[in-house]
């Protein structure tokens, strides 16, 4: 989308993704959704959906004052990695900018005040209100940005290595793919200080009250390194035991038994998206344009199957590595780097009878889990 852009397709394509976002939430929280069994999991994943909620918001009301706007019509669906910046960058000013504006109450006044004089409508005050209201949502800072940092969400001990471990999340939108990206990673810390701290007699120290959520790694001394590593090994491009095994090799004291990764997208749109001509033709076809939209995303997993002990010597030692699994007799498994992975797609059920109708549903929905939303439930294992 441009500055020349049709509104009605703006629309078009804003409602489509707040149905498809407030979809996969719904998912998340059904009791059959194979990550309903894992609250951790699907409560972090719903924290990130906010996020992109949030920016989603921002962007459409951004189109009532700024005109530019576009999206990644044929590869990922979403807006473009700039939108992602703007925002960023808007969120630094954002309080400056909204004490120039008038509040909402004294605009709305003038709006009012400007049609019963001149008896047409008041297209700046528009403007201000739209930009009012963008800066409101991104003043508040939860939205979706280039990078957001990590956090530890538990801590634990692992009676059989007697180290602490802690589940960390983060989140990164991929500039080059164009698709949001949250990872998750449980990770052991065998640093001396850490151990004495946490463990005791096998178990967490009850003495040690840790406020959870925790921004950063809960270790003080690796968490400034580890933002560092995070923010620099989350690209889409980076398979998942390549980002596994760099932390295994930078960090000598942190252990990662398991990553996972989940890339949201690509996204279809009716008349919108370009990137699948038959997933395209069919949407095209169906009667609501609020329902005309398939949202695809992948969960990846590589977990450790082993811990390579150190060694010590008296001229040189080695810290212990993991050994991840890759499920070698999946081709695809090996070729995305992971021990897992799953496809699931989210369809609203006219869609999906659109797509079967044509005979096509097979072939799009070949390797996924399909989804399918009708009245605010999901259906699975369609």
């Amino acid at each position: 989308m441009n500055g020349d852009a049709d509104l009605a397709a703006a629309e078009r394509y804003f409602g489509a993704i707040r149905a498809a976002l407030d979809g996969l939430e719904v998912f998340l929280n059904n009791q059959d959704s194979p990550l309903y069994k894992h609250d951790l999991v699907a409560q972090t994943l719903s924290e990130y959906l906010q996020r992109l909620d949030a920016s989603f918001e921002c962007w459409r009301n951004r189109l009532g004052f700024a005109e530019r706007f576009r999206i990644s019509k044929a590869e990922s669906g979403f807006p473009v990695f700039q939108n992602v910046l703007e925002l960023e960058n808007d969120k630094k000013d954002a309080s400056v900018r909204l004490a120039a504006i008038p509040p909402a109450d004294a605009l709305r006044g003038e709006m009012a005040d400007f049609i019963l004089r001149n008896r047409e409508f008041p297209r700046d005050l528009q403007r201000s209100m739209a930009e009012r209201v963008y800066l409101e949502v991104v003043d508040k800072g939860e939205i979706f940005s280039p990078f957001l940092l990590p956090t530890t969400i538990r801590v634990s001990v692992n009676p059989k290595t007697m180290r602490p471990f802690y589940v960390v999340h983060w989140g990164a939108f991929d500039g080059a793919s164009n698709l949001p990206l949250i990872y998750m990673a449980i990770i052991e810390d065998s640093s001396e200080d850490m151990v004495e701290t946490l463990v005791v007699e096998g178990k967490l120290n009850s003495k040690v009250r840790i406020p959870l959520p925790v921004g950063g790694l809960l270790n003080p001394d690796l968490a400034r390194r580890f933002d560092d590593f995070a923010a620099k090994n989350s690209a889409y491009s980076l398979s998942p035991v390549t980002i596994a095994t760099a932390l295994d090799q930078d960090f000598p004291e942190l252990h990662p038994k398991q990553l996972r990764r989940l890339v949201l997208g690509p996204f279809y749109t009716a008349g919108i998206t370009e990137h699948n001509q038959k997933v395209a033709d069919v949407l095209e076809r169906v009667r609501k344009p609020e329902d005309a939209w398939l949202l695809t995303w992948t969960l990846q997993e590589v977990f450790s199957k082993a811990e390579k002990p150190g060694k010590r010597g008296l001229w040189s030692s080695e810290p212990s590595r993991e050994e991840f699994h890759i499920n070698t007799d999946d081709l695809e498994a090996a070729r995305q780097g992971v021990s897992h992975y799953e496809q699931h797609a989210l369809v609203p059920h006219e869609a999906y009878q659109a797509l079967y109708a044509s005979g096509e549903a097979a072939g799009i929905f070949k390797g996924f889990q399909t989804h399918i939303l009708s009245n605010g439930q999901v259906v699975s294992g369609i």
